[in-house]
């Protein structure tokens, strides 16, 4: 793949160039009398000419180079075609995940002082009813039916005569897109996306997973899914809510599988873990998957053993790290999982995240929570002890949009470039592996030495009876008392006296955990709306410090 490529829409052509008659998008569109799924689709020479069709129409309307567009667009053909639009004119899509919460994506559109609005009737009503967020908001788009609100249509756009559309040439360090963090361990902060990291991304997805063009992708997480035209991949739209895809139903996800014949899967792991136990228990088999992908949070051992039940001996899961700054930068791959790290991350060494995705970068630098001015090789703790995660490469974002205070904490300058600190811990052993142990600000920091939330949870984690379990700290950094919140699998006829003493027992036979001596049990652990996985433990150790007063 060219690498001099400074607009990520230029892949897409070129992904016509290949297979112009190949489809590029499918989507589920309703059922027949046999009660059977129906699919549209639009073609990768379709995509590429709707898309100059609507590129033109919002020139037309205003929306240019450089300017910032709140992209609110359920996924399906429309949200392709938007989007590719805005990249050949070289606006900039700001992208933020409504499952965030109202008033926490609302602060984030408002951060952003975009300029146009594109968006379904729904997203246009909330700006109507929250006026204050859109107030630089200038141009408006609406797909779907527009009611009372003007601007203008998608339908008149894409209902005119095609003409090639000119991309614009962007610079490969212009900016291409904002995309917000899920904001689970502090406010959401916009990342600033350069042409160059997209193309960098599509680089190392392509070249690591070995993506070939016969592909067919489900990707169940829509930012991901915009990758698969550039990579000339065919994407599968699931019928599901992206927004809480811990509750998806299974026979959705299995059956757009065997219909469609897919043989690449993204699933973060509460997918993989429904999905993965609906079919364990019914004998399912997914013949068709060459690969799985699976991120978004720490994926356990068990979650992997479980969903290989229904795979081909051939197809591996492989489960990348990384963060909206900079994906995928390390990887690994289930049967080195099973075969060899497993039994160690069962034992608190924490969860092998694999080996860096060339030509990424990755060291690990002494644990501290001030701003480093300045990089220099001292900083780096040696092989086997636990640091914080830091990359460089292509693919790493450079900076947060107009947030100078996160851009001092996360990055460290370093000659013409600089090195991103990830926020998570983890440490590296002699087969230049990266072990996570845990988020930054999650370590709980007490009197006798940190505590590490991945390590010591897996401890608790191994009880039949634990669905997943989380370390909180209360009280002063340094002084901190640490606490374990448990959530079961289900308190049905369960002696929760008992089980409680059954696990301070694990905990005591432990070196990592024996100094934890208070234990919660939790209904429901509150977690991110994005891969509804990352628990949040801040707002567990507020609940756990009212439950011990």
């Amino acid at each position: 793949m060219k690498t001099n490529i400074s607009n990520i829409s230029y892949l897409l052509r070129e992904s016509v160039k290949r297979n112009p008659f190949k489809r590029a998008v499918v989507y589920p569109s309703g059922t027949d009398n046999k009660n059977r799924i129906q699919y549209s689709h639009i073609t990768f020479k379709q995509l590429d000419e709707d898309s100059d069709k609507v590129a033109s129409g919002l020139k037309n309307a205003g929306i240019k180079r450089g300017t910032k567009t709140i992209f609110m667009v359920t996924p399906g053909i429309e949200f392709f075609t938007v989007t590719f639009a805005l990249f050949k004119i070289g606006a900039v899509p700001v992208m933020v995940d409504p499952g965030m919460g109202i008033k926490r994506m609302l602060s984030c559109l408002k951060q952003s002082k975009a300029s146009a609005f594109i968006g379904i009737p729904k997203a246009h009503i909330l700006r109507t009813l929250f006026k204050k967020p859109f107030s630089t908001v200038e141009t408006f788009v609406t797909v779907g039916k527009k009611y009372f609100w003007g601007g203008h249509s998608y339908d008149n756009f894409i209902n005119t005569d095609h003409t090639p559309f000119e991309i614009e040439n962007t610079d490969f360090d212009e900016m291409a897109a904002i995309l917000f963090t899920t904001g689970s361990t502090g406010p959401a902060k916009g990342v600033v996306y350069t042409h160059g990291n997209f193309i960098s991304q599509i680089n190392n997805i392509q070249s690591h997973f070995k993506i070939s063009d016969d592909e067919i992708d489900l990707p169940t997480f829509p930012l991901f899914a915009l990758f698969d035209p550039a990579l000339g991949m065919t994407a599968i739209i699931p019928d599901m809510d992206p927004t809480k895809p811990a509750f998806v139903n299974p026979l959705k996800i299995i059956e757009a599988i065997h219909n469609q014949g897919v043989t690449n899967m993204f699933a973060s792991p509460a997918l993989l873990n429904r999905v993965g136990g609906f079919g364990k228990e019914n004998n399912v088999k997914l013949p068709s998957l060459r690969r799985v992908v699976s991120a978004g949070a720490p994926v356990s051992p068990s979650n992997i053993e479980q969903f290989k039940v229904m795979l081909s001996n051939e197809c591996e899961i492989h489960t990348p790290y990384g963060a909206t700054e900079a994906v995928p930068i390390l990887s690994i791959s289930s049967n080195e999982i099973l075969s060899e790290t497993k039994s160690k991350s069962e034992i608190g060494y924490g969860n092998c995240v694999g080996r860096p995705i060339e030509p990424v970068e990755i060291k690990l630098i002494g644990v501290t929570d001030d701003p480093i001015d300045i990089w220099n090789d001292n900083l780096e703790v040696p092989v086997g002890e636990i640091g914080e995660i830091t990359v460089k490469g292509p693919l790493v974002t450079k900076k947060y949009y107009e947030n100078e205070k996160a851009d001092l904490y996360a990055k460290i300058p370093n000659g013409d470039s600089f090195w991103h600190r990830m926020g998570d811990l983890g440490w590296k052993d002699e087969k230049n592996r990266i072990w996570f142990c845990g988020r930054k600000n999650h370590r709980v920091v007490t009197e006798y030495g940190d505590l590490y939330s991945v390590c010591c949870e897996a401890v608790f984690n191994n009880h039949p009876l634990v669905n997943r379990s989380a370390l909180v700290g209360i009280g002063e950094k340094g002084y901190m008392r640490p606490v374990i919140c448990i959530e079961l699998k289900e308190k049905k006829d369960i002696n929760l006296d008992k089980c409680r003493d059954d696990l301070l027992y694990i905990a005591k036979d432990n070196e990592l955990t024996k100094k934890i001596e208070d234990l919660l049990f939790h209904d429901s652990f509150p977690v991110d709306i994005r891969h509804n996985s990352k628990i949040f433990r801040e707002i567990l150790a507020i609940w756990a410090d009212k439950k011990l007063q």
